[in-house]
């Protein structure tokens, strides 16, 4: 399975739709687009146990969608993973803090 020849050749955006939790640990519900495809997914991200860390969850419906389009799933998983890590990720207005 194919996968990106560079960083530069991955057009992924990450939406955040919903988050709850606490101060240790969060439940993140969202969707990413690639190749003008939108993939929903599910995470659990914690924050203070040996850094910060994202665990991403996808249907199996969403993981043959991305095998579909010849794209290996565990490496999407682990860009989109790199992006939530790194807040580089679309948030609805009512989840942004007042500036």
């Amino acid at each position: 399975m194919s996968y990106f020849r560079k960083k530069e050749d991955l057009e992924l955006e990450v939406f955040i739709t919903k988050s709850s939790g606490g101060s240790v640990a969060s439940k993140i519900q969202g969707y990413f687009v690639i190749n003008d495809e939108s993939i929903k997914f599910t995470s659990i991200a914690f924050g203070r146990i040996g850094g910060h860390n994202v665990s991403i969850k996808l249907s199996n419906v969403a993981i043959a969608k991305i095998k579909k389009m010849n794209i290996d799933p565990e490496n999407l998983q682990l860009a989109v993973q790199r992006k939530l890590i790194e807040g580089d990720v679309n948030l609805p207005e009512k989840m942004l803090k007042p500036e």
